[in-house]
């Protein structure tokens, strides 16, 4: 465990060094004006340490000289402020540039994952990686920036000063400094596995929120809100126990390291004061010497404390990289066909697919769909139905046999021009944030206004859209469009009848919608599916007895295919299945 974590935190470093190292001019500015901020620093001491040799005695003090010594150091002061602002302007560029790359990548990647991973990990574990992760990995990094290029360039550059000084005192101060950061670095490697779990329980916790947020009303319906309120709790403690305990060891840093740093302080005065005594140096030799010690010693306490907060950012980081380095989606192969005008000819030889190695699902599936024919598929929960439609679309890809449009292999058409060339209308309906005539124009962004008005009547929803506030420029969203189901499903089905493709999948396309419209719907799908090849996926039997095929599936197999009329005098298991309905 503990050379997989170091291994993680050392890709993580390697990671983030190549997003930074896209910035290096602003670097280079970053070093120069640190640089520039330390030598002024480092120059004020002398200063000082010259006007305190101009106090002489009682009235012997040279005020004419102090007075230029304070003008010039105040000059400095100001020009060392400016420098330092520009400095922490430039690493907090850096710094969400960098974030901005990560964010735009881990997004970009979403985008082209497979559904097997976007199915098999809750969204909001995924939305936390994305966004308090990141988050959190932002902040270490610009601590990072901040304080560790002008403590390494304050440490350099303290060090060369108190060896122009005094060499015996400058060497018994690098002996001991480095103690400070053996402790910071023992307790480092604890805080790394805490910060990790306190980074994975987040993301657990958020997909909880998520969740609950998401099925609200389900969640009251049901009476589950206390054992969701257990369960926030269970997970609320178990992060508020790895965030002690990481903010715990994390804070021991510190104070440890400010501990050995006062002991290394004390050492300096107390042999700085003997080589007063001795005429080795003088009183403000020894003022200048003890500043540049504790200047010295200063960024010690800093980089642990920036080290501590690195392990954070860097545990975070590794989510956040895992997901950027998941396996995408398999590419196109390298001569795919672009499909442009698909004529509706489907045939599947063969196919065998499962989600789970251990469940088979599709064994041997054979179909053969010519161009306009309707295929209606039925069967109970379960039996493959929304698998096959899946497949069709290549969601999924099979794990044996071959599915072919027109007489090419699924494998061998890019996914774009395939799926443009299916019109898919889901029971689960979906709409993004935008207008009415956006949602409605997805398919077909350079649609005009009158063919956006006569798909929408076609589809009956024209009448509710005009009573919206501003119709069609209406803004609606998934979550809060004020639309109920039946609406937003219709709004879906206006998309696929403004587009129209030479194949449909209607997947329980009328389940929230009255029936008196839905016989509308159907009257405008006929026509719609009229010399297009069609795929329609119902429970309620009645809307496929026009099918020119219907496909009865049980447990991933077809057993039963035919007409409406012949599976009917078969008496087998569509006969039941269609009697069922209508019994008391």
């Amino acid at each position: 465990m503990k050379k997989e974590n170091k291994t993680n935190q050392k890709y993580a470093l390697k990671k983030v060094l190549s997003y930074v190292s896209k910035y290096k001019p602003l670097i280079f500015l970053s070093v120069l004006f640190a640089a520039a901020t330390v030598a002024i620093t480092l120059y004020l001491p002398i200063l000082t340490g010259k006007a305190i040799d101009l106090i002489l005695g009682r009235n012997n003090v040279s005020f004419e000289s102090i007075l230029k010594i304070l003008a010039r150091a105040a000059v400095l002061m100001g020009v060392s402020s400016v420098l330092q602002w520009l400095m922490n302007t430039i690493n907090n560029k850096i710094t969400f540039q960098v974030v901005r790359d990560i964010r735009n990548e881990a997004f970009n990647k979403i985008q082209s994952l497979p559904l097997s991973y976007l199915d098999s990990h809750p969204h909001g574990e995924i939305v936390s990686r994305l966004i308090a992760d990141v988050d959190q990995f932002a902040d270490g990094l610009l601590m990072g920036f901040t304080q560790l290029f002008s403590g390494v360039v304050t440490i350099l550059g303290t060090l060369a000063f108190m060896l122009s000084i005094n060499v015996k005192i400058t060497v018994l101060v690098v002996i001991l400094t480095p103690i400070s950061l053996f402790m910071a670095k023992y307790i480092s490697k604890s805080t790394y596995n805490y910060f990790k779990t306190q980074s994975e329980i987040r993301g657990e916790q958020t997909a909880l929120i998520d969740e609950m947020i998401g099925n609200q009303k389900i969640v009251q319906a049901f009476s589950y809100g206390d054992e969701a309120l257990r369960r926030f709790d269970d997970t609320n403690d178990r992060l508020s126990k790895a965030a002690v305990k990481a903010v715990f060891f994390s804070s021991l840093t510190n104070p440890l390291t400010r501990f050995v740093n006062s002991l290394i302080y004390a050492a300096v005065g107390l042999t700085g004061a003997i080589a007063v005594i001795n005429g080795n140096m003088t009183v403000g030799g020894l003022s200048c010497f003890l500043s540049y010690a504790n200047q010295y010693t200063k960024p010690f306490n800093e980089i642990s404390g920036v080290i501590t907060e690195l392990q954070n950012a860097l545990a975070c980081a590794v989510r956040v990289f895992e997901l950027i380095e998941e396996p995408s989606q398999t590419s196109d192969c390298a001569n795919a066909k672009i499909m442009e005008h698909a004529e509706g000819n489907v045939t599947l030889e063969n196919v065998e697919f499962s989600y789970s190695p251990n469940t088979k699902l599709i064994e041997n599936f054979n179909l053969k769909v010519k161009k306009g024919q309707r295929v209606a598929i039925v069967g109970p929960t379960g039996c493959g139905k929304t698998t096959l439609i899946n497949l069709l679309m290549r969601f999924y890809d099979v794990n044996s046999g071959n599915i072919s449009v027109d007489g090419y292999s699924v494998a061998d058409i890019t996914r774009e021009s395939l799926r443009s060339s299916f019109g898919m209308v889901l029971q689960e309906t979906w709409i993004k944030q935008g207008t009415v005539r956006e949602n409605i124009t997805m398919g077909k962004p350079d649609a005009t206004e009158e063919e956006i008005t006569a798909a929408a009547k076609a589809t009956h929803a024209h009448s509710f859209i005009k009573r919206l506030p501003q119709g069609y420029d209406t803004v609606i969203s998934d979550a809060n469009s004020g639309l109920s189901q039946g609406q937003k499903q219709l709004l879906c089905i206006t998309r696929i009848m403004l587009s129209i493709p030479p194949m449909l999948i209607l997947d329980e396309a009328t389940s929230s919608i009255d029936t008196r419209t839905e016989i509308r719907i159907q009257r405008s799908f006929a026509k719609m599916m009229k010399g297009r090849t069609s795929f329609i996926v119902a429970h309620r039997l009645s809307t496929i007895r026009e099918a020119d095929i219907i496909l009865v599936m049980k447990d991933g197999n077809v057993i039963e295919q035919g007409t409406h009329d012949e599976l009917l005098k078969l008496g087998g298991f569509y006969s039941n299945l269609y009697n069922s309905q209508f019994a008391v």
